[in-house]
């Protein structure tokens, strides 16, 4: 690792508002690989875990995304255990509405019961009074939508949550949603290579909602030609290609590379200094055979 890259922050990336109300680097980190095999159980090293963490914050990270359903619960305690008392402006953002009966297990349950019993968890271990950004994990196809969210809105009322998003939803749930509560923040599966939700990736900068891409690396591309070409000419990694394009596609788009190595960290936070040319992300951008060619770009 040189010692250029390493001293590389995420204030590089730039900044995205939450709901008017909260401002943070627009590169971020997710905390669910910190986890144990299919994430479940504590990491086999805790300690090197605890250390990326706290090298994240040194590198000017200050949102990381993480839930309840990530080890259950040891994602949260990770993070508490390696950041609180927490730096000032840090903000984390927590999930719920998943149960976990074992290791890559998950079931849904977005019921109001489990919701309210799923924010109490996450404020002990995350050990705050409010969760500064609080996400609706998955809508369940037992329950109400409209239930799942007003629970929600009811929490933020009672001083529990700051602010509220979505994430794995259609843009028919973000409008259903906002009939209910102010939604900051949507949080789907996205790419360069994964383009599924380029429409509502559009709808959420039209509409000032920050967009946070899950698995954002594609890794079942990152081998792909055009990747490989373009990072070489950058004398970069074909990942960090991969999140520069991401940083480029919109000025709402929060990405959240995870990873268990404090090296890994490093080059992911050094790609917020990547400037892709226009013929580049144009080339990237219809590796795929879709195209944002004529949207506005951050």
């Amino acid at each position: 690792m040189s010692s250029h890259v390493a001293s590389i922050t995420a204030a590089a990336s730039g900044t995205v508002t939450l709901g008017g109300e909260v401002t943070v680097n627009r590169l971020g980190f997710g905390a669910m690989r910190l986890t144990g095999p299919g994430i479940w159980g504590p990491p086999k090293d805790r300690q090197a875990a605890i250390a990326v963490l706290r090298r994240a914050a040194e590198l000017d990270i200050n949102f990381v995304d993480t839930a309840d359903s990530y080890g259950p619960g040891v994602s949260e305690e990770l993070i508490a255990e390696a950041l609180y008392p927490y730096p000032k402006g840090f903000v984390i953002a927590t999930k719920g509405g998943w149960n976990r009966p074992g290791p890559g297990q998950w079931t849904h349950d977005s019921s109001p019961i489990h919701l309210r019993e799923a924010i109490e968890g996450s404020l002990k271990r995350l050990r705050v009074n409010r969760i500064e950004l609080y996400q609706l994990h998955t809508p369940d196809p037992a329950i109400s939508f409209e239930a799942s969210v007003q629970t929600l809105a009811e929490l933020k009322a009672e001083g529990k949550i700051r602010l509220i998003g979505l994430s794995n939803v259609t843009r028919e749930h973000i409008e259903r949603a906002r009939k209910i509560t102010q939604i900051v923040s949507v949080q789907n599966r996205y790419s360069v290579f994964d383009r599924e939700w380029d429409f509502v990736v559009d709808y959420c900068q039209q509409n000032g909602i920050a967009f946070i891409p899950w698995f954002p690396l594609g890794a079942g591309g990152v081998g792909h030609d055009v990747l490989s070409r373009i990072a070489h000419a950058h004398h970069a990694k074909p990942i960090q290609i991969a999140t520069a394009w991401l940083l480029q596609r919109s000025p709402e788009m929060l990405p959240i590379p995870g990873t268990s190595s404090t090296e890994h960290l490093e080059e992911n936070v050094a790609a917020a200094t990547i400037r892709l040319s226009e013929e580049e992300f144009r080339q990237l951008d219809e590796v795929n055979g879709k195209t944002t060619a004529g949207r506005v770009r951050g």
